[in-house]
């Protein structure tokens, strides 16, 4: 499924009406589990009275940006991604809202090197993207301080949709692959989770893969995507909650910690 398409139909509505961009995040945040483990794991390893220098690399639409601006009192955020469209509006509302802390660059993470350094960096849901993710890895270590976060969210090899993907060029990530990847480049693993168990499927499945292949299929299902979530949101929820309550043996995705 192209979901590139359906992300810049949600991205051009929320640059023409700013006030629906804190709507958006927060409907995010209800539907995307994978945002629900990366979260908790800011939230370990950083207190919120904290003065965090954060990287969001491959910011996408900037709500891993927007939460660290909004839960840290004192947050200084550095947002890189290719794709600037989604970035530059996200500028434009941080501007609107004074917050001197934040930059953006377009880059290609394979040969940046931010000047600063950083307390944590996140790369979520970019790796599988992009062919030498060592040397993004590599590259992350330049900049990260010491005691700093690096968390990384990914498909695993168990995902047998991601190896349909056309904008992957891996399936996903294997335990040993990642763990050996990260050794490379001089990261110690802190945790390592899977996300997505069997719980975490039949919400995916739910929530995600059921309205969004009807919207992909016809535009006017979005006039009825509302009276769908009303009836299927609280069995998917309760199915997001068994995944991130419990401790999935194997999962189509991965949640890492290095320092």
């Amino acid at each position: 499924m192209q979901y590139d398409k359906i992300k810049d139909k949600f991205a051009s509505l929320i640059d023409n009406f700013p006030l629906l961009r804190r709507l958006f995040y927060l409907i995010l945040d209800m539907l995307l589990l994978r945002q629900w483990y990366v979260k908790r794991e800011i939230k370990k390893h950083f207190p919120r009275n904290k003065q965090i220098r954060f990287y969001d690399a491959g910011a996408g639409f900037g709500q891993y940006s927007y939460f660290i601006l909004k839960y840290f009192k004192n947050a200084k955020v550095h947002a890189v991604d290719l794709k600037m469209d989604y970035m530059d509006s996200f500028a434009r509302y941080a501007a609107k809202h004074s917050w001197q802390d934040f930059s953006v660059q377009q880059a290609d993470l394979t040969a940046y090197l931010p000047k600063d350094k950083f307390d944590l960096i996140v790369a979520i849901d970019i790796l599988e993207h992009i062919k030498d993710d060592v040397q993004v890895l590599k590259n992350f270590r330049k900049v990260l301080d010491k005691n700093g976060k690096l968390i990384i969210s990914s498909p695993s090899n168990f995902d047998e949709s991601a190896k349909f993907t056309e904008e992957h060029v891996r399936p996903g990530y294997s335990k040993e692959d990642i763990i050996s990847k990260l050794g490379k480049a001089s990261f110690k693993i802190v945790s390592f989770n899977y996300s997505y168990g069997k719980f975490g499927q039949i919400y995916w499945k739910l929530c995600l893969k059921f309205p969004l292949s009807m919207i992909n299929r016809n535009k006017l299902l979005l006039l009825v995507l509302p009276f769908y979530y009303l009836i299927f949101y609280p069995i998917s929820f309760l199915f997001m909650m068994l995944d991130y309550c419990g401790k999935n043996k194997i999962g189509t995705g991965i949640i890492v910690v290095a320092e």
